[in-house]
């Protein structure tokens, strides 16, 4: 059985070692503990912790990242992590997830793919499913809009450029730049993206629209269809 929380010295409780040392200087399973709060006969609520770092093992993220992927269940398999617990734990990541992003697209531009990458990358890469974005900007390549047009279970080849150029077209838009994420992490492009930049490429230049790029966001990094096919 392990010490209790109380028979910590003060200085190794995550609470006062906060206080006294700033966040900081607590390790990942001290800052989950100060989210479990409590833990049980058998574990303090730092032992929890440990017992939820290990499910890292099972993940294919090497760092705290795997949490996005746990499930409520997987959590709730470990003993003293009931259903409110596992969806504080939850919840703390989808803020962390919607913090990563961008506060407001005011004002951005965007020139080159390292632009897009810079400005979806923390949104994209902890998807575990497929996300098609359009971004589309203005004849200064600012960008006016951010824009959801596939989501995973959808067959992105199978996507027709006329809904893809849809908002473009309503909003005289001059300027497109299609965006999705690769959830294994690899960007490298397949034939089917290929073939669909090729179309959209075709029926944005009928329309007077330009296709400035084609990204597709992996696992903290990038590939450009377009810089692909040249």
């Amino acid at each position: 059985m392990s010490l209790k929380m109380k028979e910590l010295p003060e200085s190794e409780r995550p609470y006062e070692k906060m206080q006294m040392y700033g966040k900081e200087h607590l390790t990942d399973s001290e800052l989950l503990a100060i989210i479990i709060k409590c833990g049980t006969k058998e574990d303090t609520s730092i032992g929890l912790a440990q017992k939820i770092l290990k499910l890292n093992q099972k993940s294919s993220k090497r760092d705290l990242r795997f949490l996005q992927e746990v499930s409520i269940e997987q959590l709730m398999e470990i003993k003293g992590i009931g259903k409110v617990k596992a969806m504080q734990i939850m919840a703390i990541c989808e803020l962390a997830k919607r913090m990563s992003k961008p506060i407001q697209f005011l004002k951005t531009v965007i020139k080159t793919s390292e632009d897009v990458a810079n400005l979806l990358m923390d949104e994209l890469k902890y998807e575990k499913r497929e996300i098609m974005k359009l971004l589309i900007l203005n004849s200064k390549n600012v960008l006016l809009k951010n824009i959801d047009i596939a989501l995973g279970g959808v067959n992105f080849a199978s996507i027709e450029p006329s809904v893809i150029l849809a908002e473009p077209v309503k909003m005289n838009a001059p300027n497109i730049i299609l965006v999705h994420n690769h959830p294994s992490g690899d960007p490298r492009p397949s034939q089917n993206d290929f073939r669909l930049t090729d179309r959209l490429y075709e029926c944005a230049d009928v329309m007077g629209i330009r296709l400035m790029d084609h990204v597709i966001i992996g696992d903290n990094c990038f590939e450009s269809v377009l810089k692909k096919k040249k």
